[in-house]
């Protein structure tokens, strides 16, 4: 069994570095489209068995729920703290392995999610770069074989890391995987690219483009 583990932040404070772009309000949407995004790419990617999402957000959890995946309360309020968690949640019920996806892909598709899946053995891991030098998604075989380190600079980390424990590790580089959304140019770029994801529909619809070009 591959489980996938989605960590969201409460909502009244995710994506704060977009508050000059857009309210609270359209960001808790935001965060909220994007998750919908991200639950329906793991819905249809049939090699993964169960998929949990970990918060300390109700509304979040409830969301979960709604989409048919684990609902997963965050006791720890420190990322990589509660992707530990998580993870020795998947391994007690027997996971081979877990699958971390940030909920601000929502470019991510069941292809590139494969892509992932199948660049790695039954022992290893597999990591898709972000653009800053931080990590988009990981996959762990088994679950707890290799520590998290998200946070700023976490690709160098994990790769040490890996390193470290004598864990194969192999790099992925997919489109889908490549855009996570963190600041007004991200916005922009996700708006104005090809597709109809729920995410950029709404993001045209509250004319993001004319408005990171205003600031």
């Amino acid at each position: 069994m591959l489980a996938a583990i989605v960590p969201v932040k409460a909502l009244a404070i995710a994506k704060s570095r977009l508050a000059n772009i857009l309210s609270q309000a359209e960001r808790r949407l935001l965060v909220q489209t994007m998750l919908a995004d991200v639950l329906h790419a793991l819905v249809a990617t049939p090699a993964i068995a169960r998929i949990g999402v970990i918060s300390a957000d109700a509304d979040v959890l409830e969301q979960a729920r709604r989409a048919g995946a684990d609902m997963l309360a965050d006791q720890h309020a420190e990322l990589n703290a509660a992707l530990t968690q998580a993870a020795r949640h998947y391994a007690a019920s027997g996971a081979r392995g877990v699958l971390v996806l940030p909920a601000d892909l929502p470019l991510v598709t069941p292809a590139a999610l494969a892509q992932v899946i199948t660049t790695t053995g039954a022992y290893g891991a597999a990591i898709a770069p972000a653009r800053d030098g931080g990590t988009n998604a990981l996959l762990v075989q088994p679950p707890l074989a290799l520590p998290f380190r998200f946070g700023p600079g976490s690709l160098a980390q994990h790769r040490a890391a890996a390193q470290a424990q004598h864990l194969p590790l192999r790099e992925v580089h997919h489109a889908g995987l490549a855009l996570d959304v963190d600041w007004p140019d991200d916005l922009l770029l996700l708006a104005e690219r090809a597709g109809t994801t729920a995410t950029q529909q709404l993001l045209r619809e509250l004319c993001v483009s004319e408005r990171v070009m205003c600031v």
